[in-house]
């Protein structure tokens, strides 16, 4: 039987060689300029060499007071561009996609002295209260995201994917807990969801046409005056009229804590609702490592991309191991990681 996850993909003039891509994670292992260090490098490379389709950067912040961290990495300048160009250049020699997550975290930023929000309302005890974004702030955030999204394109990456989840600044704007405005970017669902349709209008107006947008939403807050699957639904729609081609399912996290049931696969059935109210193509997470989950949330028809996490960050090499359950053999940068997987005899 053939392989659903073992089977290319194509958005736009992007193909992916199997339906396994790295999910953006932070490592907190960036330099204070923002910059990309060895470390990460390595991190980044090793599961490039393992046999994944596609790398996601960690959020890669549009401006210094994005950062979630004092380590996050960033692309507010050229010269972090021109550093991520040596690792994106070294994935697709591995025969891998990247794709370059642009984030702003907004009132979870720990430089607190320099946070923004939608309003003057802090995410927990533990951070600061932060300042109510002005016009000049929110346009402030638009350019940055446009800026950052052509310094994307000079560094070669494949892909662009906008975070506006977990709690972060777009996020905020969605959610009426964490936006008390009263201007055309506050109150209604329509006004709430105007600041990241701006961001995607003013990112895929630079963002090359051949290349592939996508977003990664938060589809329900599980309550908590937090975004709903309904205004999910339409902003989904919204998101595939303005040139996003693939919605990367995420929920909760807008307050401390998930609320939300937890399970191997538990984020698919919003992917799955997601992608049959848009008819746009989706990718799912959430505690998959198994090769039969994995083939059997393809094969349904639930989601087409698998962002994997945890899962890789344990096993760099887990594609190599699973095609080899599944009966499929991989081209690999290194072929003899593939003897591992075995069968083996002892001594070789």
């Amino acid at each position: 039987m053939a392989s659903y996850v073992f089977s290319p993909f194509t958005l736009r003039g992007m193909t992916l060689r199997n339906r396994i891509v790295m999910s953006p994670m932070l490592m907190y292992r960036g330099q204070e300029d923002g910059m990309l260090n060895e470390h990460l490098y390595v991190h980044y490379g090793a599961r490039a060499l393992g046999g994944a389709a596609m790398i996601a950067t960690e959020v890669l912040a549009v401006e210094p007071r994005g950062r979630i961290s004092a380590k996050d990495l960033g692309i507010w300048n050229d010269e972090q561009a021109n550093g991520l160009k040596r690792l994106v250049e070294f994935v697709q020699s591995c025969g891998a996609k990247m794709c370059a997550q642009l984030a702003h975290a907004g009132r979870k930023s720990h430089i607190t002295a320099t946070a923004i929000a939608p309003s003057a309302i802090a995410y927990d005890d533990t951070l600061g209260t932060p300042t109510e974004a002005t016009a000049t702030d929110i346009q402030g955030v638009i350019d940055n995201c446009r800026t950052a999204a052509i310094r994307a394109h000079k560094a070669g990456f494949d892909a662009l994917e906008i975070h506006a989840v977990n709690g972060y600044l777009l996020h905020e704007f969605l959610a009426p807990v964490s936006n008390a405005r009263t201007d055309h970017y506050g109150g209604s669902a329509e006004n709430r969801m105007r600041l990241p349709l701006e961001v995607i209008e003013a990112v895929r107006s630079v963002w090359p046409e051949e290349k592939p947008l996508l977003y990664r939403i938060c589809a329900t807050d599980f309550g908590t005056d937090g975004v709903t699957q309904d205004e999910a639904d339409v902003l989904a729609q919204e998101l595939g009229r303005h040139g996003v081609d693939l919605i990367d399912v995420q929920t909760g996290n807008i307050l401390p804590g998930y609320a939300g049931p937890v399970y191997p696969g538990y984020q698919t059935p919003y992917a799955d609702r997601i992608r049959k109210v848009t008819g746009l193509p989706t990718a799912t997470t959430g505690s998959i490592a198994s090769i039969d989950l994995a083939e059997e949330i393809i094969g349904s028809g639930r989601s087409d991309l698998i962002f994997m996490g945890r899962t890789l960050l344990r096993d760099p090499f887990w594609p190599i191991r699973a095609a080899r359950e599944a009966g499929v053999e991989l081209e690999l940068p290194i072929p003899t990681y593939a003897r591992a997987t075995g069968p083996f005899e002892r001594g070789f």
